[in-house]
């Protein structure tokens, strides 16, 4: 019997570790949009040297063009397509807490850049995703793609 338990006891170990590793931003997220509740786009964040970078993978809504472009971006991203367009930048994890800051997220609706909180909740599996400027700002609960 004590093996059995033993072996219980490393098996719900192992399963915890996973979730353990998840709680950070780099991964693929489901994006919703706050009116309707439905999924706008998949994001992946990457860590590149300890700074997050995240881009649209693919668009999630009904009808959306996969050759969508950035018609409301500025500079070096206007008219560039939605699909693998950058829209977070310059991430990096603050000093003794589970949240990324400093870096910028891009609304490609209007074109605008915002500064970036990044907040992983509930284990890992949803990331509260914050953009401000000054003492304004929105924060959306984005929902990690298994």
């Amino acid at each position: 019997m004590k093996t059995y338990q033993a072996l219980t006891a490393i098996a719900l170990s192992a399963l915890a570790l996973p979730a353990l590793a998840q709680l950070t931003p780099v991964g693929t997220w489901k994006s919703v949009d706050e009116k309707t509740g439905q999924p706008k786009s998949q994001i992946v964040i990457e860590d590149q040297g300890g700074v997050l970078q995240g881009r649209v993978q693919q668009l999630l809504r009904p009808g959306a063009d996969p050759k969508a472009l950035c018609v409301e971006c500025k500079d070096a991203l206007k008219d560039q397509p939605m699909v693998g367009l950058p829209i977070i930048q310059g991430a990096k994890k603050a000093a003794d807490k589970d949240v990324w800051e400093g870096g910028k997220i891009l609304d490609p609706e209007n074109g605008k850049f915002y500064t970036l909180r990044l907040t992983p909740i509930d284990g890992g599996q949803k990331l509260e995703v914050r953009g401000s400027i000054g003492p304004f700002g929105r924060t959306q609960t984005w929902v990690r793609v298994q």
